[in-house]
């Protein structure tokens, strides 16, 4: 195992040790485990195509570029609407 520095604010250094010490972990540990939890754009993207053809396969549903636009527009407007409460 490699050892990396990162330079980032102590606020957030902070934050992330506290969070990690809530956890039983150490902020070595804890950003390593955050690290393998989180997907790459491209692993994203992967995922996202195996859930199109899943959809298409399971029940014929297979929106074009406009209609998935329209559902994230609407997405983003809902979650705007519960942070806003």
């Amino acid at each position: 195992m490699s050892d990396a520095n990162i330079r980032i604010p102590e606020e957030a250094k902070d934050r992330l040790a506290a969070i990690a010490a809530a956890e039983g972990l150490s902020l070595r540990a804890y950003l390593a485990r955050l690290a393998e939890s989180l997907l790459t754009p491209a692993e994203r993207a992967e995922r996202a195509e195996k859930a199109r053809a899943a959809l298409k396969q399971w029940n014929g549903y297979a929106p074009t570029p406009a209609e998935e636009q329209d559902i994230d527009t609407e997405l983003d407007r809902r979650l705007a609407e519960v942070d806003a409460r």
